[in-house]
């Protein structure tokens, strides 16, 4: 196999640092037909540094996960609707878990006008978006804070958590498997996931469809331990049985992102 160009270097840089890259934005930035910019990503995928998805490609880490901020850009308007739909099965006065993710982090944005809530969170990006609503009481769980996306994690985090029991979780994974497998890249904050699961009567599960495309180290759990399971599309006919099977109740909000994010 011959060695990655200059151009297929700075595409994954770009990937890296961006989250995606799409053919048409690639082909510009390089002054080169889309087609040449296709084979550069094929060439990547036959690599697997990359993954294609419809209109460009992501990084293919099956062991670090992107860049928050990256993360963050990526399917913003899906995660918006996933993330009204969601917010929508929360009654006023209930009590909920929120733990990391830009899409559980979308959620708490969605719920800003609900009342009498009692939220509990390991993300400092959800008590940044909570705390100024009177109507809302935060409680934001001790421990080491992870300065790549201020996740709160590790034994502290997940004593603390086990210290209630709630009316519902709404969750996130960094990859889903056809089989319903629920995955992430961080053992000590799958633990504090494990603690939420464990402590909540309904279980939320907030995630679009790149995280069918993508794939983790350390289990979560399972699909058969989610009630609902919010998305903005299925396409994986064995997926959609697994949900079928273990009673999980489906919700898409539809395809939002030309790109596919």
């Amino acid at each position: 196999m011959n060695a990655i160009s200059s151009r297929q270097q700075d595409i994954l840089g770009l990937a890296r640092a961006q989250g995606r890259v799409s053919v048409e934005d690639l082909a510009s930035r390089f002054v080169v037909s889309p087609q040449t910019i296709r084979k550069d990503l094929n060439d990547l995928c036959v690599r697997r540094l990359m993954s294609r998805v419809h209109g460009g490609a992501v990084v293919a880490s099956g062991v670090e996960n992107l860049a928050y901020e990256a993360r963050r850009a990526m399917a913003q308007g899906a995660k918006r609707a996933i993330a009204e739909a969601a917010a929508s099965m929360v009654p006023n006065r209930a009590s909920l878990f929120i733990n990391i993710g830009t899409t559980t982090e979308e959620v708490a944005r969605a719920l800003s006008d609900h009342e009498d809530l009692l939220v509990i969170t390991n993300n400092l990006n959800v008590a940044t978006l909570l705390y100024r609503h009177p109507r809302i009481e935060l409680i934001m769980a001790g421990g080491p804070v992870r300065h790549a996306d201020g996740a709160v994690i590790g034994s502290a985090a997940v004593d603390f958590v086990r210290q209630f029991r709630v009316d519902y979780a709404v969750i996130g994974a960094s990859a889903i498997e056809e089989d319903g497998t629920l995955l992430d890249f961080d053992y000590r904050e799958v633990q504090v996931a494990r603690a939420i699961i464990d402590n909540a009567r309904q279980i939320i599960l907030v995630a679009d469809r790149s995280k069918l495309e993508r794939t983790a180290p350390v289990r979560i759990g399972s699909m058969s331990e989610v009630d609902t399971f919010v998305t903005d599309t299925v396409s994986s006919p064995e997926l959609r049985h697994v949900c079928q099977r273990e009673q999980v109740e489906l919700i898409e909000v539809g395809s939002l992102d030309e790109d596919g994010f």
